[in-house]
């Protein structure tokens, strides 16, 4: 991996060389801007507003704006006349627990590479003092021309390095909790925490991006000249009114997602304090009983039905007998009178 910045660690009088790297990369799909009529790209141009003229990057340089507009030159070299002595340096200012970091703060992420066979040493000691430890280091250091804070924590067997915030970067909460004052009966709760343990724990590894693969699709479709399907059609959003019912459909879902189906009875976390009301005690032989009945029931159906069979065969039996007896009269030969 390519280093973007060479310095050292500051560890009281110990001084660690280290590079730089990026922790994370962006996997987005990007995307040109094109002309609809003809596809031809759209491309900037960094043009001066005064003269109208397109101005190479040599000729740009960097500016502060006032309230009014006017515009204030600042060149590199004011800049890198200034004190900062974390341009080189990433300087450990303390140690404290990891829970003291507001995830908030935490910004982008880079790993440190001891550089070269001397910084081993010395990188390797404060690897296991923070390993051992279980606290993070907090640092200052400069990167892209300003001074930061950041976070040093050990992953695996590499000490990385989170940036942070500033604390006065992080902004107040102010009006975004809801206006009006909302209670939540305990039953709520209770099935709130039934559909958390329903949707238990999750292998962030098993985690991917389902649009970015969707878009990579259509691409490949469109680069072949294949035909679109249609978007499936969505399920139109609305005001949950009931939230209990919600609720249960919610915990119903994510149990028959997670193939455990439905379960005889619903089991939700009681709240402390609470105490569940006794179940009615299931009478003797009441299962007995049932399975009785049951069987009861069944079992007339086919009493009736054998009683009409055998009725039927008998009256057919007779209707038999019957028919013999005329036929074997007519046959019977009359005598004649003398």
């Amino acid at each position: 991996m390519r280093s973007i910045w060479n310095g050292a660690i500051s560890f009281g009088l110990v001084s660690i060389p280290i590079k730089l790297v990026n922790a994370t990369e962006n996997r987005s799909i990007s995307f040109r801007q094109i002309h609809t009529e003809d596809g031809g790209r759209i491309r900037y141009r960094k043009v001066c507003e005064l003269d109208g003229e397109e101005v190479s990057t040599e000729e740009i340089g960097k500016a502060y704006e006032e309230a009014d507009g006017t515009m204030i030159p600042i060149t590199d070299e004011d800049l890198a006349s200034l004190p900062l002595p974390t341009a080189k340096t990433i300087e450990i200012v303390a140690f404290v627990p990891a829970s003291q970091i507001d995830p908030l703060q935490i910004d982008a992420a880079y790993y440190l590479s001891a550089n070269g066979v001397p910084a081993a040493k010395p990188y390797t000691l404060l690897r296991e003092a923070l390993k051992r430890s279980e606290r993070v280091a907090i640092a200052k250091f400069a990167l892209r021309g300003r001074e930061r804070l950041g976070m040093l924590r050990v992953v695996d067997d590499v000490i990385a390095m989170h940036g942070l915030l500033w604390p006065d970067e992080i902004r107040r909460p102010e009006g975004v909790a809801p206006d009006t004052s909302v209670t939540v009966r305990d039953a709520e709760l209770d099935l709130a925490d039934a559909l958390m343990d329903t949707l238990g724990e999750v292998d962030i590894e098993t985690l991917h991006d389902d649009y970015r693969a969707a878009v990579e699709e259509l691409i490949a479709a469109k680069a072949e000249g294949a035909e679109v399907a249609a978007p499936k059609e969505e399920r139109p959003g609305g005001q949950v009114i009931d939230l209990m019912a919600a609720l249960e459909s919610s915990v119903r879902a994510a149990r028959e997602a997670r193939g455990e189906g439905e379960p005889e009875e619903a089991s939700v976390h009681e709240l402390p304090g609470r105490k569940k009301a006794a179940a009615a005690p299931k009478e003797r032989g009441g299962k007995k009983s049932t399975a009785k009945t049951a069987a009861a029931k069944k079992a007339a159906p086919a009493r009736k039905s054998t009683a009409k069979t055998a009725a039927s065969g008998k009256a057919a039996e007779k209707k038999t007998t019957a028919k013999k007896s005329t036929a074997a009269k007519k046959s019977t030969p009359r005598k004649r009178a003398s």
